[in-house]
């Protein structure tokens, strides 16, 4: 049985997804027990569990055998995982942990939060696997701007970014979730080109049969606009960190670890338009 943490997110409920739909056992976690509720009520597997809470990750791990740990951005993320790994070397699952790109080398504000989970889980003498997806296609999906107004902004970054979508980390993580030989192993997962800003603006333009440009936004500008829409202040700085970290280069890398892993090329840029079309136009 395979314990899926973060199960209410992007990523967690694409991965819930994709492992139902292969006929794999998974138990769902959630923070809240309404969502549990209503999950069994439909038939589902689901366990309330709130990292922050020890006392909790115990009965979620009964019967367990591998953990996929996905926990939630806030400054207490560190701490959270790492109650969870306390747990799993307690009863000695295996476990896969969704990180983020370069994790270790701490470069932003979100990749510090995963380096010391990271080092403690190659550590801890468990079974483990660590993966580091780059920039999710999905942040795309947060700008109406494009469908109203042509346009969309993000804090300014110039270099291209490997961009990936969440169906291919769920796919990748259900691979690694049900098969042998990814003991040890960090997989870098990527899109399967390189884009800057301005050039996936182009490929929305072409895509759409309407002009989109890109608006790169300084520092001060995005924070401004952010904490005015009420956005917390840590994830206005942790985005703002990202961005200065990754500015001139340093997240253009293509790897072909979602091809290796699942048999198919990773999802393009001008495929997830498409996809999302009714969304962008």
């Amino acid at each position: 049985m395979i314990l899926v943490t973060g199960a209410g997110g992007n990523v967690g409920t694409a991965l819930l997804t994709r492992l139902r739909a292969d006929g794999v056992a998974a138990r769902a976690a959630y923070r809240d027990p309404r969502t549990t509720a209503q999950v069994i009520k439909s038939g589902g597997q689901a366990v309330t569990l709130d990292l922050a809470i020890p006392d909790t990750i115990g009965p979620a791990l009964d019967g367990i055998e591998t953990v996929f740990l996905l926990g939630a951005t806030s400054p207490a993320q560190t701490t959270h995982e790492l109650n969870m790994l306390e747990a799993a070397r307690a009863v000695g699952v295996r476990v896969v942990k969704l990180s983020v790109w370069r994790a270790d080398e701490g470069l932003s504000p979100i990749a510090r939060l995963h380096q010391p989970v990271e080092q403690s889980l190659v550590a801890s003498g468990l079974p483990w696997t660590i993966l580091r997806p780059n920039f999710y296609l999905q942040n795309f999906l947060r700008q109406s701007s494009i469908r109203e107004a042509g346009e969309f902004s993000f804090p300014l970054i110039t270099a291209p970014i490997s961009f990936i979508g969440i169906g291919d980390i769920a796919c990748v993580a259900a691979r690694v979730l049900t098969t042998d030989g990814h003991d040890g192993c960090v997989y870098d997962l990527t899109g399967p080109k390189a884009l800057t800003y301005a050039e996936a603006a182009e490929e929305f333009s072409d895509v759409l049969g309407k002009p989109v440009r890109y608006v790169g936004l300084p520092d001060d500008e995005v924070r401004a606009a952010m904490l005015d829409r009420g956005t917390p202040e840590f994830h206005v700085d942790a985005l703002i960190g990202v961005a200065r970290a990754y500015r001139d280069g340093g997240a253009e890398s293509v790897t072909s670890t979602v091809a290796d892993l699942t048999g198919r090329p990773a999802l393009g840029f001008a495929d997830f338009v498409r996809q999302n079309r009714d969304f962008f136009d």
